[in-house]
């Protein structure tokens, strides 16, 4: 059974079109990423499947049957805006949320305790929200996310705010839940992310599925046509070569597109003795590659049809 599946759903605000058509299914006890740029619509999506916003046509079944507030138990959800009362202490606001959820007395505590300890708030436990750190309220709004025990867990930009100790420990965290068997949906306009920790990715622009599928399929899709070049000097040639389709510079590195039936080997002969090569290794595209391509794509459709 697929944990969540949206048919055909469409959502528009007035004149603006926010969500068209889409459709995408995510199976259960995977990690589902749902990519696109800011306004693409990935938050509407999410609050349609929460039933915050109602779709204006199309249908969404969540864990085998539509959404209605019984269901809302079975599922996490962290929205984009978050809600803490700023005013309260950390250990009070997780008790009266967890009571909200239903999660009452010593399995509250025990369950707040828990995640306290494994989010390293221990010595916060006792401290006012608005004491705490952009980075330290994320991490406590998670928490309100895993107190019902969900199934499902729907996590909308929940690296927010995050440094790249805590950013590993969440993705660490996420991956022992898919582990457990829970099915995870997030998104995010942070590719490097998605590869970190996606079995299965949808990717929308302007409110439309641009692809969707197995991460490793949509890679290999584009096949191995392009080097990962590390080096050290003037690169600025490199864009002119023969053969070259893009460049995406880092100014230390490059990940670059080679145009059909390019042979890396002249690629390389190209650069030999006009930079320090440290790395030139030819793979499948990264994913942020992918999106450029894709979302760009896109735009330009979109600005066909206007």
């Amino acid at each position: 059974m697929d944990a969540l599946e949206i048919v055909n759903v469409s959502k528009r605000f007035g004149h603006f079109q926010a969500v068209r058509n889409l459709s995408l299914a995510v199976p259960e006890g995977r990690v589902y990423g749902l990519l696109g740029p800011n306004g693409a619509g990935k938050t509407t999506t999410i609050r349609m499947v929460m039933n915050i916003f109602l779709p204006d046509s199309g249908k969404i079944r969540v864990l085998g049957t539509t959404m209605d507030e019984a269901m809302k138990s079975r599922i996490g959800y962290l929205p984009e805006d978050r809600g803490l009362y700023p005013k309260m202490k950390v250990g009070e606001l997780l008790l009266f949320l967890a009571e909200i959820k239903g999660v009452r007395g010593a399995a509250a505590r025990d369950t707040i305790d828990r995640w306290i300890r494994k989010f390293d708030l221990v010595d916060w436990k006792g401290k006012k929200v608005e004491e705490l750190s952009k980075g330290m309220q994320q991490k406590v709004q998670f928490i309100v996310t895993m107190l019902n025990d969900p199934e499902l867990i729907i996590l909308d930009e929940p690296f927010g705010g995050l440094d790249p100790v805590n950013t590993k420990l969440l993705k660490d965290i996420m991956l022992g839940m898919k582990a457990e068997g829970r099915t995870i949906v997030f998104s995010t306009h942070r590719m490097e992310q998605v590869e970190m920790i996606c079995d299965d990715i949808c990717l929308i622009s302007k409110g439309e599925k641009v692809l969707d599928g197995k991460l490793t399929a949509v890679k290999k899709a584009y096949g191995k046509n392009t080097i990962f070049l590390d080096y050290e000097g003037d690169g600025a040639f490199i864009e002119g070569l023969e053969g070259i389709a893009s460049v995406d510079d880092y100014g230390k590195s490059m990940e670059i597109r080679l145009k059909e039936k390019t042979d890396p080997q002249n690629i390389l002969e190209a650069l030999s003795g006009r930079i320090r090569i440290n790395t030139f290794e030819v793979r499948e595209p990264s994913l942020n590659a992918i999106f450029i391509d894709k979302v760009g794509e896109s735009h330009a459709e979109n600005s066909v049809r206007r």
